[in-house]
Formats: C-alpha cells, structure tokens, sequence
C-alpha cells in the first residue's frame, strides 16, 4: 500500500465516522416528528429483520405526529409490538389501517437523557477518528521497517493525519454541539 493509498483510506474512514455519527443523530427525537425516528425499528417479515420504512409509508400528517400506512394490513399488529417493544417511548395508535404515533412534549429530563446520549455518540466518533489515526501510522511504520519510506517521511505524514484527526475531531465536536442546541430547545 503507498503513501497516498493510506492517505486517502485514512480520510475516506475519518469522513464514515462522521457519517455514522450524523445519521445516529437523526435517529433521536427532538420535539418534531421525523420518520429517520423509526430507522432503528426493525420488523419481522416473512422470516428477516426488515425496517418499518420497508414495508409500510411514513407520513407526517402534523408538527408531532407519525402516520405509519404498511403496505400489507396484515402488518398493522406486528408493527405496533415492535414500536412498543422500541426505546422510542411512544404509544402507538392503531386505527385500522395504520398506525399514529403522536409525541409528546419532551420533558426537561429526557431532554438531559438525549443529550448525554449525544455527547457519547460524539466521544464514539472521537475514538473511532483517532483508531484510524493509530492505523495509519502503524501503516507508515510499517513502510519504514520494509525500507520504502524515510523516518522523516513517517514524521511529515505523522503530521499530515494528526490534521486530519484534529479536523475530523472539530468537526464531530461541532455538529454534536449543534445537535445538544436543537435537543435543547424549547
């Protein structure tokens, strides 16, 4: 593997942890109701693990409400226990055909609940940032003990990661200061 081969890795890996990050985030309720809510929501279906979003239409018909329309009736109970067996805290309503989940004001404490759900989400995007940082120059280390790269090429490419890893690193910071802000909001 070259240099530039373990640069660019190291960058595309750095930007999947932020990624990763991002798309938990969207998945915890603030005081909108949002389908990305039901993404962890899995259901059985002939046989496999399937998500809600898969076999049923998600509409937002109102600021706090989910209208959950699957696409077989037949699917109306199974979702119901699965939402209810989720960590989402809502109580479905069924009415035939679908099903709404209506949400509620969030309470001071869950909003304290999310937030240090996200400040561990973005101390796990930290770690993972800096495994890949570790990678790399275990990498660079590497290359140096095989002869095909200098010790002073190892330290300027050393130094290239760690500014990768510092940027990467903000920039969790950031969006997980940006999510605390939207959690935290009235």
């Amino acid at each position: 593997m070259s240099v530039n081969d373990i640069l660019t890795d190291t960058e595309k890996k750095m930007k999947g942890a932020i990624e990763a990050m991002t798309h938990d985030f969207s998945s915890y309720r603030t005081g909108r109701a949002t389908p990305a809510v039901l993404e962890r929501v899995h259901v059985e279906y002939y046989g496999t693990e399937t998500p809600i979003s898969q076999i049923a239409n998600i509409s937002v018909p109102e600021p706090r409400q989910l209208l959950i329309t699957p696409y077989e009736k037949s699917l109306v109970p199974t979702i119901e226990k699965a939402i209810l067996k989720s960590d989402l805290g809502i109580n479905p309503i069924t009415d035939g055909s679908g099903i709404r989940l209506n949400f509620p004001q969030m309470t001071e404490d869950r909003r304290k609940d999310l937030v240090k759900q996200v400040h561990s989400r973005t101390e796990g995007a930290r770690v993972s940032i800096r495994n890949v940082r570790r990678e790399a120059i275990d990498q660079f280390k590497t290359l140096e003990k095989k002869k095909e790269i200098t010790e002073d090429d190892v330290k300027g490419h050393e130094t290239k990661v760690q500014k990768l890893t510092d940027q990467f690193v903000a920039q969790a910071d950031e969006l997980g200061k940006k999510k605390e802000a939207e959690l935290m909001s009235v």
